[in-house]
């Protein structure tokens, strides 16, 4: 891969990926969503990454938002190019197999709040800021916030935010429940989240992997849907090492050392 705004890093099944763009506070424009996209269509082949953790460089912005400047002219043809493309991307990380967790520090707003959204779990610093103010530029949210959104936090909390277009604190954002955790430092929040990762990480990939995508999927289809695909999913784990690993470990008092098979 050949990425200029995108970082990956790898650590005991862990990839750390960053979106580098500090000058314009890690904006989403189209080179960027190419380059993520190409990053987790990568991630996604790994068996061997168990764990992402997004964030953005500098200490001022997870990501600011798309970028302004290129989208100010486009026609309606191409916007909904754009949103679209925004969209496949955040719905490739809602459906990754590996869980994702947003570092959030600073700004995240508009499209980084959209990106954030798609994750699986968002951490922050104490001075991240979140909101969705596309009504403030004419505009309504492109990349899935509109509907992620009201799913996290309701639909009446999620209505006053995007209406009002306000920008929100850490710790109001944990409040609603947009938020996991808030920490204080950029520094502590770097170890929080790779703490959280290692402890994911360690865990039976196969049962972490059919865990996110049950939750996902249950969202989406009845409870009695839902349950049926649980005892599916939880019967065909008995196929695999790991449940025999598992289990075996509980009984005999050791750690157990999952394979992932």
């Amino acid at each position: 891969m050949n990425l200029q705004s995108v970082e990956i890093k790898t650590e005991e099944h862990i990839a750390c990926l960053t979106i580098n763009r500090p000058e314009a506070l890690n904006s989403l424009n189209t080179k960027v969503l190419k380059e993520l996209e190409e990053a987790y269509n990568s991630i996604a082949r790994q068996a061997d990454i168990r764990v992402v953790i997004m964030t953005g460089s500098g200490e001022k912005a997870f990501v600011a938002g798309a970028d302004i400047g290129e989208m100010k002219d486009k026609t309606p043809d191409e916007a909904r190019t754009f949103s679209q493309y925004g969209q496949r991307l955040m719905r490739k990380i809602e459906q990754l197999p590996q869980p994702v967790i947003a570092a959030v520090n600073g700004f995240a707003l508009g499209g980084g709040c959209e990106l954030a959204l798609a994750c699986d779990m968002r951490l922050a610093s104490r001075n991240a800021r979140f909101g969705q103010p596309e009504v403030t530029l004419g505009i309504i949210p492109g990349f899935g916030g509109s509907q992620r959104l009201p799913r996290l936090v309701g639909a009446g909390i999620a209505k006053e935010l995007l209406l009002t277009g306000a920008i929100i604190t850490a710790d109001r954002a944990r409040e609603i429940g947009l938020v996991n955790e808030v920490y204080e430092t950029r520094t502590e929040l770097d170890e929080k989240a790779f703490q959280l990762a290692k402890t994911i990480a360690k865990r039976a990939p196969l049962a972490v992997r059919q865990t996110k995508q049950l939750v996902n999927r249950g969202l989406e289809i009845s409870l009695d849907q839902a349950l049926n695909d649980e005892v599916e999913q939880f019967s065909r784990l008995f196929e695999t090492d790991d449940q025999k690993e598992g289990m075996e470990a509980f009984l005999k008092k050791r750690r157990p050392k999952f394979s992932g098979k």
